[in-house]
This record gives C-alpha cells, sequence and structure tokens, in this order.
C-alpha cells in the first residue's frame, strides 16, 4: 500500500509543477500581449495538453484517497459491512474503467506515434501527451482493483499510512 501512495503523490506533484509552469507560462504570454504586443505563440496548445497531462496526473492520488464522488443518499441507513462491500464493488468498477481509459490512450499514443500527427500551430507531438496520460491511468487503475480486493485492509492502512 505504501508504494502505490508514493507514487500517487509522485503524480500528484509532477502535475501541480506542470500546471506552476503552465501558469506561468500564460501569465507571461497575457502581460507581454498587453504591453509588449509579444506573445507565445500557441500557447493556447500548449495550456490544452499540459492541462489534459495534469488531470491523468491527479487520478491516483484522488482514487487512493476515495477522492471521487460518491452518492450516499440510499445507503445513509445501511449497515458498515453493506457500505463496505458497496465501496469495494464501486472501486471494482473504477479499476474497470480505469484500465479501459488507460488502455485506450495507450492505443491512442501508438496510433499518433505511428502517424506522427502533431498540434496545429506548433506541431507539437500529440503522442506526448498520450504517453504522459497513460501510466498515471494504469496507476489508478491498480489503485482501484487493490481497494477493490483488500476492502478494510486497505482503510486500515490508508489511514495509518498518511
Amino acid at each position: 500500500m505504501k508504494i502505490l501512495e508514493i507514487l500517487a503523490k509522485f503524480c500528484s506533484i509532477l502535475s501541480g509543477i506542470l500546471l506552476t509552469g503552465i501558469t506561468l507560462m500564460t501569465c507571461y504570454s497575457l502581460i507581454g500581449r498587453n504591453t509588449t504586443g509579444n506573445t507565445i505563440t500557441g500557447d493556447f496548445e500548449l495550456t490544452g495538453v499540459a492541462t489534459g497531462a495534469a488531470i491523468a496526473l491527479f487520478m491516483p492520488l484522488c482514487q487512493f484517497k476515495k477522492a471521487n464522488i460518491i452518492v450516499d443518499f440510499f445507503t445513509a441507513k445501511a449497515s458498515q459491512a453493506t457500505i463496505v462491500q458497496l465501496d469495494r464493488l464501486g472501486a471494482l468498477f473504477m479499476a474497470m474503467a480505469f484500465g479501459l481509459i488507460a488502455w485506450r490512450t495507450c492505443l491512442g499514443g501508438l496510433n499518433a506515434w505511428t502517424s506522427q500527427s502533431g498540434s496545429m500551430m506548433l506541431g507539437f507531438p500529440e503522442w506526448v501527451v498520450f504517453a504522459a496520460m497513460t501510466p498515471p491511468l494504469a496507476l489508478s487503475a491498480v489503485i482501484a482493483l487493490t481497494q477493490a480486493l483488500m476492502g478494510e485492509a486497505f482503510e486500515m492502512t490508508e489511514g495509518t499510512a498518511t
């Protein structure tokens, strides 16, 4: 469990660094555009690709902390055992969803690599974005699957690990 937590936090730190860089680039571009007329060509393309990668990089920690949206209206009066089993089932569904998304992202990256497709203005290689998104999505799937299989044991480890 500890290794999954470390990897999830590492992904989150990378995402924060990426978003900080994009924010600084956007500020520089806007200030330049409004003062000297100089701007960074393709800044919106870079913002788009970095944001996509950042979202994927935040997902492992989100799944690890079980920070996804939970609708507990129907389970408010259910027993703790029922809630644990439903949480495990939900984690299994999340593992399948993340696995599917990681698989399709990997295939999309391979296709972008083969076709050497790039962004419109900069020609930024699209496969780089797919390559940045696939590992954290796969890690999210592994975390969710671990939560589904371990259930309460994961809960106890998670509480002591953070």
